[in-house]
Formats: structure tokens, C-alpha cells, sequence
């Protein structure tokens, strides 16, 4: 099924996740072509949704190239386990974990062939979803020194925000 056949078969109590959609995805103004198409990719990732994740990634290729996919899926596999580590960091109210090394590799962070804000901006949309405020706070500090907006980082977390809810109402409806 294709995303926007996806997103037009959700029932009508997620109406305003269609039209969401429809303004945030099919009439985006704000963000490149790969900023938004790596923010919905690495946000269906973050989701673990299954038929959300496949029609996402066949639409991502159709509207980006095969490299920026990668890279997105980069950042979701980088924050599906940064954003556990970190946020494990900052519920705990033990100082000690903050000085001990890290001791995860994360060599893909300065590999992975995108424009760093783009890649930026994906670790922001999938931190959000995951719900990892230190590394919400970190990305979005980086993309802040880097000139970028608070309206273009908001952008992308709509979406990602956007992708989550889509993701919890096909994950309700296969279990009703």
C-alpha cells in the first residue's frame, strides 16, 4: 500500500491526522525535500510500526535519493539506541553514570553522507519521538549553533509527531 493510500485509509476519528498529513507532508513549505522526507523516514523507524515503515521507505526512494535513505535510517539506528542510553542518563538521579565513559560505538554520527544539519534535524525528529529529552536538548543546541531556526527545528518535529500518531492508530486498529 502506498503512504497516501495509507494515510486516506485511516478511520474518520483520525481525520486530523490526514489533513496533518496532507499540510505537513504533501504541502511542506519549510524543509528541503530531504530534510522532510529523512524526518518522516527516521520517525517511521522510531514508531516500529510495521506497514507504516514500508510505505514510508518506498516513498522516501520516490522523493529522495538512495543515499539520503541510508543516512536517515542511519540516524534512526543511532538514536534507537542513543536516545535508550541518554534518557536512561536523565531519569536517573545518580550523578556518577554522567562520568563514566559511554563505551557505545556511534562512528556512523561522522559517516553517514548527509548534510550534518539534515542528519541534525533527523536525530531531533527521532530523540522526539523516543521521547529522549537529553538528546532533544543536545541536537537541537547543535542545530541552533549551526544558524538554524527554532520555526525549521519545530517543523520537523511536527512531522515526526505526525508519523508517531499515525503509527498509534494502525498499531489500535490490528489489535481491535
Amino acid at each position: 500500500m502506498t503512504l497516501d493510500a495509507l494515510i486516506q485509509s485511516l478511520p474518520e476519528y483520525a481525520k486530523d491526522l490526514k489533513l496533518n498529513y496532507s499540510t505537513l507532508i504533501g504541502q511542506n513549505t519549510e524543509l528541503t525535500p530531504t530534510q522532510l522526507w529523512g524526518s518522516v523516514l527516521v520517525s517511521a523507524m522510531a514508531t516500529r510500526q510495521p506497514v507504516l515503515l514500508r510505505a514510508v521507505a518506498a516513498a522516501a526512494v520516490e522523493h529522495t535519493s538512495a543515499q539520503i535513505v541510508d543516512a536517515a535510517k542511519t540516524a534512526g539506528a543511532i538514536m534507537g539506541m542513543n536516545n535508550i542510553f541518554y534518557r536512561f542518563h536523565h531519569l536517573t538521579k545518580n550523578e556518577k553514570y554522567s562520568t563514566m565513559p559511554t563505551r557505545l560505538r556511534m562512528n556512523a554520527i561522522r559517516t553517514h553522507g548527509a548534510d550534518p544539519v539534515d542528519f541534525e534535524l533527523w536525530c531531533v525528529a527521532a530523540s522526539a519521538v523516543n521521547g529522549c529529552g537529553k538528546c532533544v536538548d543536545a541536537h537541537e543546541q547543535v542545530l541552533r549553533q549551526k544558524g538554524i531556526s527554532e520555526e525549521l527545528i519545530l517543523a520537523a518535529v511536527r512531522v515526526a509527531s505526525v508519523i508517531h500518531a499515525v503509527g498509534t492508530v494502525l498499531d489500535a486498529e490490528a489489535a481491535a
